[in-house]
């Protein structure tokens, strides 16, 4: 895999769960990366809450000094409890609004655990970039195995003849923070 130039990625969004999960590994390594983008001055692009890995990352950015931007959609702003300590916290009228903005400030994306959200916009970002609309790096954070059921529904659909492998290829897939920082060109902590 080639890595972005590490001038490419002053943002980088964050796709994560609004809930913790029940594996603690989880919230570790989302502190994990939110520390490691404080120290290579990478700003969080998130949802952002305050809750979930998404209060984890930003928490873990914002207490190393780094910039958090949260983008967060007025209906949500209770729900997922605003995440007051950000840099900047943008409030949309809705949710094509809210992913609009995140994808405008990202200069890369990746996705940790998360459920139904996380997932949505992990393909959405994915189709954009499979129909030419952007070339920013999409990255799967498969933490703990997390998405192991992803990378195996798109080898059934190479297989079953409804995408080409080389689109599945874009979507690179990592299994630890250290190999995602490594694949966004960042050195190992």
């Amino acid at each position: 895999m080639n890595s972005v130039p590490q001038s490419l990625v002053n943002n980088l969004c964050v796709y994560c769960g609004a809930r913790l999960g029940n594996d603690p590994n989880f919230e570790v390594a989302a502190r994990e990366l939110g520390h490691r983008l404080a120290a290579h001055d990478i700003g969080l692009v998130y949802g952002g809450g305050a809750i979930g890995f998404m209060g984890v990352v930003a928490s873990a950015v914002s207490e190393r000094g780094g910039k958090v931007t949260g983008v967060i959609p007025e209906f949500l702003r209770q729900r997922e409890i605003a995440f007051n300590d950000a840099e900047e916290l943008i409030l949309t009228e809705d949710m094509h609004a809210r992913k609009r903005i995140m994808f405008e400030r990202s200069d890369a994306f990746v996705a940790l655990p998360g459920g139904i959200g996380t997932l949505e916009e992990l393909l959405e970002v994915s189709t954009w970039l499979q129909l030419e609309q952007h070339e920013k790096p999409v990255i799967v954070a498969n933490l703990f195995s997390y998405w192991e059921p992803l990378r195996d529904l798109l080898t059934r659909a190479v297989a079953g003849g409804f995408v080409d492998q080389s689109t599945v290829d874009q979507i690179r897939i990592v299994n630890s923070v250290e190999q995602l920082m490594t694949e966004l060109g960042f050195p190992s902590a």
